[in-house]
């Protein structure tokens, strides 16, 4: 059941492969032909590149739903704001409006035939000082009309820049949510054209079937006890967000997901560290920023470490050269090697 660099390259394309005579996929020869059925290695390989791209959209997709929420919550208080300063502008012409009823009621003689039809010269004078006092209220209620609209226009602006900003982000949010959907449903379909035995191997070829050596005995990699061994956390809140990734164990990962019935795997390391008291960004590009960065010979429990090129998985380190992660769909969070995965880099969170 060896498979051909063509075969391989078959299943590392965009095209699935197609069941073969015993149920299961084959991949297609250089002419055309049907050929070998691929090895559970293999298909194992295209599922996860499938998983992989799918993982990419999904941090690309957590931080566009992040975008979303700060750009919603951005016009909301925008529009909050237009509503104060609205209000306001209405007390103003309020207020310009009373003045005109006072003018106007006093009417608009001269003020020398005023005085000289007036029968006390006193209440004249007196008049005239109101209507003066009248006339600064007036002038300053119209300066501070001119300024309130000009504000009000400002913030419309603003408001609608935002708004903008909030229909392109949802866009984004959209194109990476298909994009995420339409990975894990081709990983799903070329699962679902295995034969039991074929996904019995593929499954077993995943990782989560295999051990994780420990000193005095073997556990089954994905268990939720600790090493007795264990090295010792750099800090109390370090050894805080290790305890919760034990505890997650075994909780399914969902993309998107941020706890507490599911995680990816960005969500899993930062509802750890938030248990810590330490606020992380959401996605790995970047929480993988989000500290100090640290040489993988010199990993601690609590370290984040980050895998592949594009920075698109990260588990939270434990020790002895084992991670806790949320891997994929169809798989839960547990106990992995961090040599599984090609690695990117690793950062402490203060």
């Amino acid at each position: 059941m060896l498979v051909s660099a063509a075969s391989v390259g078959a299943l590392g394309g965009n095209a699935q492969a197609a069941p073969g005579p015993g149920g299961g996929p084959v991949t297609a020869g250089p002419d055309g032909a049907a050929a070998t059925p691929a090895t559970p290695a293999a298909i194992r390989a295209r599922v996860d590149a499938l998983y992989r791209r799918a993982e990419t959209a999904t941090q690309q997709y957590d931080g566009a739903r992040q975008q979303v929420g700060a750009a919603r919550a951005a016009v909301d208080g925008l529009q909050d704001e237009l509503a104060r300063k609205t209000a306001r502008l209405d007390t103003t012409r309020d207020t310009l409006g009373a003045v005109a009823a006072a003018q106007y009621r006093s009417g608009t003689l001269d003020p020398t035939l005023q005085l000289a039809l007036s029968s006390s010269p006193e209440t004249y004078l007196a008049q005239a000082g109101a209507l003066d006092r009248i006339g600064d209220r007036q002038a300053a209620a119209l300066s501070r009309l001119a300024g309130e609209r000009r504000d009000i226009e400002q913030t419309r602006t603003e408001a609608n820049g935002r708004l903008a900003a909030l229909k392109a982000a949802q866009g984004r949010l959209a194109d990476r949510k298909r994009t995420v959907q339409s990975a894990l449903h081709a990983a799903q379909a070329l699962l679902a054209s295995l034969t039991p035995a074929q996904r019995a191997a593929v499954d077993a070829s995943d990782g989560s079937g295999g051990t994780a050596r420990h000193s005095g005995g073997a556990a089954t990699r994905g268990t939720s006890r600790a090493r007795l061994d264990a090295d010792p956390a750099p800090s109390a809140r370090a050894a805080r967000a290790v305890a919760f990734a034990y505890r997650a164990i075994g909780r399914p990962y969902v993309w998107g997901a941020t706890g507490p019935g599911a995680y990816d795997c960005s969500g899993l390391t930062q509802a750890a560290w938030k248990a810590a008291g330490v606020s992380l960004p959401r996605t790995t590009y970047t929480q993988i920023n989000a500290g100090t960065r640290v040489p993988r010979s010199a990993l601690r429990p609590g370290d984040l470490v980050f895998f592949y090129s594009g920075v698109s998985h990260v588990g939270i380190y434990i020790g002895h050269g084992e991670m806790i992660h949320a891997p994929h769909p169809g798989a839960a969070v547990r106990i992995a090697p961090i040599s599984e995965m090609p690695f990117a880099g690793a950062t402490r969170p203060a």
